[in-house]
């Protein structure tokens, strides 16, 4: 079986792509599937954060896109910027993955958060599309353990 043992972001054009969700995104070594029908053994030297638009890189050079596939998500929006900007607080401060935007927070599902937003005057829509919440605070990417 091919092995991809290197993540890179590349603009160059790729052989073919995978598509995977946040959670499916931060892996060291396992078998995949591309999206043409391609098995291949991720075999990265540590655990990473692909992220979309990264390319896998084939033993033979190929590239093996990354894309985030679309999932359902929670649309968090508010009356105004700094409300919302108290929700994003509350939400990191329990340390959740959060994507942030100009208007609207994304996280993923979860009744408890959504009961709190809606508490604190948010407003909750249930949406589906790709996920790619903030890195962590100590680093880029998500953060696999506190040495940091």
């Amino acid at each position: 079986m091919i092995r991809a043992a290197e993540n890179l972001h590349s603009h160059d054009e790729a052989f073919d792509s995978v598509t995977l969700t946040y959670e499916a995104r931060f892996r060291r070594r396992i078998v995949m599937t591309s999206d043409g029908g391609m098995e291949f053994l991720l075999d990265l030297p540590k655990v990473t954060d692909l992220k979309h638009g990264d390319c896998l890189v084939l033993e033979d050079g190929r590239l093996i896109k990354i894309v985030a596939a679309d999932e359902p998500l929670l649309k968090i929006t508010a009356d105004d910027p700094q409300h919302l900007t108290r929700l994003v607080w509350h939400i990191g401060n329990r340390h959740l993955p959060c994507q942030i935007e100009a208007d609207h927070i994304l996280i993923t599902p979860d009744p408890v958060i959504a009961d709190m937003v809606r508490h604190l005057g948010g407003t909750i829509a249930e949406i589906t599309q790709p996920f790619t919440p903030e890195g962590g605070a100590y680093g880029h990417g998500r953060t696999h353990s506190h040495e940091h």
